[in-house]
């Protein structure tokens, strides 16, 4: 079991200085539309993730008008209790795990797994390639170290290649020579980023349809589609031939940081024939695949972060889903919304106690 026991919170967002404390396995935020429910749960995932989960631009997260922050919580990871550290002060930002300071923040990432389901997920669906990659990488990362440390490298080698394609000049002779050693550290670094994606995906689908049944209530077939450019090609023949064309365009325009997904809906793309209620349900149901997903293979569930379902889901559908969080199978809940006496029914026809915290 993963519990989190209190959270310290010092000129985040919207708080100035707030401790909390959790004593239930399910917790309701509740308050007005503003108060900062979401911004805990923010603190949460970044406790999780050191990052967080809706901004990546650091002065985002940090109160109007001070130059850092301080996150402090106290963690119970299977009976060991486990004190995490955030801090960022004048652009500096530290991460330490019981007093121990990470060299790399990426060590922490899978430690403590979280899910969380937010409002903006549909961009998920709706939105580029590049959030649906980032939805994938999330879960991934926590799941296999290797594939955090081969994508995180991959992305430097990216990013020097495409310097290089646009400062060609200047390179001189050396410049294909240089091209040549970018290119076979992105074929050494990006290939086992393809291959565990594709593996992982086939595997996922059939949690994903079991959960849709589930959510919406009834059977449409749901899937995911990966579309890689090495699904057709090897990478190395690839960049290769793409050469001339890169130095054209000054960047990369092959390779898995292009990857997409596609989902479909009775094999049609959900991202223009599915109808809100369907896109709610596959997201949801993608969320809890992911999820399960982790417990699995920690061996322990995640905590699960779920913001204002209330009002973003269909009374029928939110029951079920309540119904399935509030089981044993769950582990600690958070849950936001606006109205406490909402959450508390909601949770009273489970017969599962709620710590209910008002903002």
């Amino acid at each position: 079991m993963l519990h989190i026991r209190n959270i310290s919170i010092v000129q985040f967002k919207n708080y100035a200085g707030r401790n909390f404390q959790f004593h239930q396995r399910i917790v309701g935020i509740t308050g007005r539309n503003g108060s900062g429910k979401t911004n805990l749960l923010d603190a949460i995932y970044y406790l999780c993730f050191t990052k967080s989960y809706f901004n990546a631009n650091e002065s985002h997260n940090t109160q109007y008008q001070t130059n850092g922050f301080r996150l402090e919580g106290m963690l119970d990871r299977n009976g060991s209790i486990e004190k995490v550290v955030c801090t960022l002060k004048e652009g500096k930002k530290e991460i330490s795990l019981n007093e121990d300071k990470y060299e790399k923040f990426s060590r922490h990432i899978g430690q403590f797994p979280a899910v969380m389901i937010a409002p903006d997920d549909a961009e998920i669906i709706t939105g580029g390639s590049e959030e649906r990659r980032k939805w994938l990488d999330t879960l991934l990362s926590q799941l296999n170290p290797d594939y955090l440390e081969h994508l995180i490298t991959y992305q430097k080698i990216l990013l020097q290649r495409n310097t290089l394609l646009k400062n060609m000049e200047q390179a001189g002779p050396a410049a294909n020579q240089l091209l040549d050693v970018f290119d076979l550290q992105l074929v050494q670094h990006g290939t086992p980023v393809y291959l565990t994606r594709k593996k992982f995906l086939a595997d996922f689908i059939p949690q994903v349809q079991r959960l849709y049944d589930y959510i919406s209530g009834t059977h449409e077939v749901v899937n995911i589609r990966y579309q890689c450019s090495l699904l057709e090609e090897d990478f190395e023949k690839q960049l290769s031939a793409a050469r001339f064309r890169d130095m054209q365009l000054q960047r990369t325009s092959t390779g898995i940081h292009r990857d997409d997904l596609v989902f479909l809906l009775n094999d049609y793309p959900m991202k223009s024939s599915a109808s809100q209620g369907q896109r709610k349900s596959f997201l949801f149901a993608l969320k809890l695949a992911q999820y399960e997903v982790l417990k699995q293979h920690k061996r322990f569930p995640p905590l699960l972060l779920l913001d204002d379902v209330f009002e973003k889901l269909d009374q029928e559908r939110v029951m079920r889903l309540i119904a399935l969080v509030a089981s044993p199978d769950y582990g600690q809940v958070f849950i936001t919304d606006t109205h406490a006496a909402r959450l508390q029914q909601a949770f009273e026809a489970t017969g599962e106690n709620i710590q209910v915290i008002n903002i």
